[in-house]
């Protein structure tokens, strides 16, 4: 990524902050998601802002007296860790990533910020406050304060959720290529698709993408046949993909941190059964309802809304529900979210904007039929409308059945 873009990022945190304020942001991990390399499960924020990825790094931001700086501490070279995990990068690699030019050693940064402070009274920092247990900006936070009483404390996660809701065109052109290696990943499935074990359903994905460069997964992937399909989050991937079953697939990879997030369901055997295609149709029917409603000022509440009222007629329309408020029996979840630097990707819910990244997923969940639908693709929310990011991938049963037909090994 080019260090255009994290100077921009900046720029947007800095412009949001008030007058005579520090930002401080740790390159903390990212949660306890062990399926990512190490060095691309830095906190998502402080990547934002960086470009750098590596650990126990600090970006500090200033404005003071609305004039504004920007540095970042990093670790000195360490003999010892070059032979055994790799040296850190040095004062003009982060430079070079970042565009940050004013580059300290970590062990300055305590004496650096308390100087700082004595000329700004607020400090953001990134607080999840998901969690009722203290994480460890929290906790920096209360040693702070106690030190130093008339500080006055402000959750910067704030500011990179405003920020982050808006992609820059940088990252945009960087989903897109997230999105054409998981493209490449399905079709490896799909051209190997026979009554198998989930899980070797899905190494199918797994060596595809790392083949074409992708840094990382989005998320586990779920591969789940027949009724498996019918739980949301099924990651166990364990069990036999049987001819005459739908097996859906909910996967993604990132590139540099940003990260597609793709679903589709096939038949193991190669082709749909007559009720298999008439369920799938609907899905796929209501996918597009979602697209063409999709634009600037709704909310994703509103489109999962648009959904349930058309899931309404259509399943009162084949007699699976008798009444309306059935359709929760089947659908279950929401059709969308925003995707970014996170699959689940920090944003305001407070209307789509044009720059907006969001999933468009309905899906049908039948346990007593033992069909489980979801059809998964990124979209671009634009001035008028919304724009599909991965019109590539196929997804019409007739696509599929000749896919498979014409590549099946």
């Amino acid at each position: 990524m080019n260090k255009e873009l994290f100077k921009k990022n900046r720029k947007k945190i800095l412009d949001q902050m008030i007058d005579n304020s520090v930002f401080v942001i740790f390159s903390r991990k990212n949660g306890d998601d062990d399926i990512f390399k190490q060095a691309y499960n830095v906190n998502r924020n402080y990547y934002y802002v960086s470009g750098v990825l590596e650990f126990e790094n600090i970006v500090v931001l200033t404005k003071i007296k609305n004039k504004t700086t920007e540095m970042i501490f990093i670790n000195p070279y360490d003999e010892f860790k070059a032979k055994w995990v790799g040296a850190p990068l040095s004062k003009e690699e982060v430079s070079n990533l970042s565009g940050i030019t004013d580059i300290r050693y970590l062990e300055n940064f305590n004496k650096n910020l308390m100087s700082l402070l004595s000329y700004a009274n607020n400090l953001y920092l990134d607080i999840d406050t998901s969690s009722d247990k203290l994480n460890e900006d929290q906790l920096f936070a209360k040693e702070l304060k106690e030190k130093l009483p008339w500080l006055n404390i402000l959750n910067g996660r704030l500011l990179f959720t405003k920020a982050r809701t808006v992609k820059e065109p940088e990252e945009i052109e960087e989903m897109k290529k997230a999105i054409e290696i998981t493209n490449k990943g399905i079709k490896n499935i799909l051209a190997n698709i026979t009554e198998a074990y989930e899980y070797q359903l899905e190494s199918y994905f797994d060596q595809a993408i790392k083949y074409y460069g992708a840094t990382g997964y989005a998320f586990p992937t779920i591969a789940a046949s027949g009724k498996n399909a019918t739980c949301l989050h099924y990651m166990e991937n364990k069990d036999l993909a049987k001819n005459g079953d739908l097996i859906l697939f909910d996967l993604g990879c990132s590139l540099n941190m940003y990260c597609s997030d793709i679903s589709r369901t096939f038949p193991v055997s190669g082709k749909f059964s007559k009720r298999q295609k008439e369920l799938y149709d609907i899905v796929l029917n209501g996918q597009k309802l979602v697209f063409d409603s999709a634009k600037p000022g709704i909310t994703t509440r509103e489109l999962n809304q648009i959904l349930i009222k058309y899931y309404e007629k259509e399943l009162m329309r084949i007699g699976l529900i008798n009444k309306p408020e059935d359709v929760s029996k089947y659908y279950y979840h929401g059709v969308s979210h925003h995707i970014g630097l996170d699959c689940h990707d920090l944003c305001e819910y407070d209307g789509l904007r044009p720059g907006s990244i969001i999933s468009n997923e309905p899906g049908l969940y039948i346990s007593e039929e033992g069909i489980g639908i979801r059809i998964e693709d990124d979209i671009l929310i634009t001035e008028n409308g919304a724009e599909w990011l991965s019109p590539q991938i196929i997804k019409t049963t007739e696509e599929i059945e000749e896919f498979i037909e014409r590549n099946r090994k």
